[in-house]
């Protein structure tokens, strides 16, 4: 006992050393991931003259002007920031959530059936998920443009549809979620492929096509790039190109500076994400953990 019990201490101390350091390196993201988000709450709630005027983590002595930004936000030159915000819920309805039927149905269809090429499809799969999309955008511009597609919604929706990382989860997830012997009951029992795709596996899918929902809802709601090359109509810009052009405002001549819209704007545009981790957040951490322990 007597010698056990030194290494017993030494073990831990070793072991609370390595929490407090996780508890550091946790503390940091949490800084890192909060401060942004703080800046940006702090800000939203001062006067264009206000944000030189005061400090920028805190809040401005003079006035407490959110309500009075948010209402200007909704209504500068026309209310065009709600209806680039309503172009931004049609590319995230349409989009993502097209990508994800697609991804559960693909995944789901290559987890549970054998087919010739089923492995040159998953290789082709795990290829696309390692090509950075920005590679494809020139060649994707060139395709649309030859089919008279630029400058519509459906140059955003479309490429939005194939998501190759949510197709990749939905195979891993229906291989582990959905068992081979459910599928083979009810089969036996004379249900047919829709029927037990849609009552049987459906329900068990539902974590990891919430969690493939939210992934493409993020991807879509925040794309940038794709709709830059593809959209000039300032009418069909998703929040992140509208903005931007509000930002760009005060560098052209003759250009009025609101940087406190764009604030607001960029306050107003996180709110909906926010709303909906928390409210699939219960779905969406079970999606991750489906899998990790094998009986």
């Amino acid at each position: 006992m007597s010698t056990a019990s030194p290494k017993l201490t030494a073990g831990a101390k070793r072991r609370r050393r390595k929490s407090y350091l996780l508890t550091g390196l946790v503390a940091l993201f949490a800084i890192y991931s909060l401060v942004p988000m703080l800046w940006l709450l702090i800000n939203a709630t001062k006067t264009q003259d206000g944000l030189f005027t005061s400090f920028g983590l805190w809040f401005d002595d003079g006035k407490f002007a959110l309500f009075s930004n948010i209402k200007d936000t909704l209504t500068y030159d026309d209310g065009v920031f709600v209806r680039w915000l309503g172009n931004t819920l049609l590319y995230v309805v349409v989009g993502a959530g097209g990508a994800t039927i697609l991804a559960t149905l693909a995944g789901y269809g290559l987890a549970k059936f054998d087919f010739p090429g089923k492995r040159g499809v998953f290789a082709i799969v795990i290829g696309a998920v390692a090509v950075p999309g920005t590679a494809l955008a020139v060649p994707t511009f060139l395709m649309f443009s030859k089919m008279n597609l630029t400058n519509t919604p459906w140059a955003v929706i479309i490429p939005s549809l194939v998501t190759p990382l949510g197709f990749y989860l939905m195979w891993t997830f229906s291989a582990e979620a959905v068992p081979d012997e459910i599928i083979e009951a009810a089969r036996v029992d004379g249900a047919g492929e829709f029927r037990t795709f849609f009552k049987i596996s459906m329900p068990l899918l539902a974590p990891g096509i919430v969690t493939v929902l939210l992934i493409s809802t993020v991807a879509t709601w925040n794309n940038y790039f794709l709709p830059l090359i593809m959209l000039k109509d300032p009418d069909w810009y998703p929040i992140t190109l509208g903005l931007n052009a509000w930002n760009a405002q005060a560098a052209t001549a003759g250009g009025q500076a609101v940087f406190n819209l764009v604030i607001t704007g960029s306050l107003l545009t996180i709110l909906p994400l926010i709303a909906a981790f928390l409210l699939l957040q219960r779905y969406w951490q079970s999606g991750l953990a489906a899998g990790s322990v094998k009986e």
